[in-house]
């Protein structure tokens, strides 16, 4: 995996991992600014030839580190991030349910965003 180099793309909502300049994998999210800020991952996607190679979990593990650099928590609405948060508890704090429910109701009032 030293050869993968994550980036944060803010104005698109997109974590991306990059082999050789390519993206190889990504991570939709948003950043929730109602009850407190959040990052809130949506999906994760690793290209297919590059699956199995540890790529989702370093963009998982990525978005708690932006978290805690930004002082803020992630409420992973990503299937995938929120599986990734149970098994690593200590490097993923539990979202709070208001924060998830706020974050669902977010993503729902805007259905054109993913």
């Amino acid at each position: 995996m030293s050869d993968i180099e994550i980036r944060d793309d803010r104005p698109t909502g997109r974590l991306e991992a990059l082999a050789a300049g390519e993206v190889v994998g990504h991570v939709e999210y948003f950043v929730l600014a109602a009850r407190g800020r959040a990052l809130v991952p949506v999906h994760t996607i690793v290209e297919p030839a590059h699956e199995g190679k540890g790529i989702a979990g370093s963009l998982a593990r990525e978005m708690y580190v932006m978290a805690v650099r930004e002082g803020i928590v992630v409420a992973p609405l990503c299937p995938y991030v929120a599986k990734w948060a149970e098994r690593h508890p200590a490097e993923a704090p539990e979202a709070d349910p208001e924060l998830l429910r706020a974050a669902r109701e977010w993503l729902a009032a805007h259905p054109d965003r993913f």
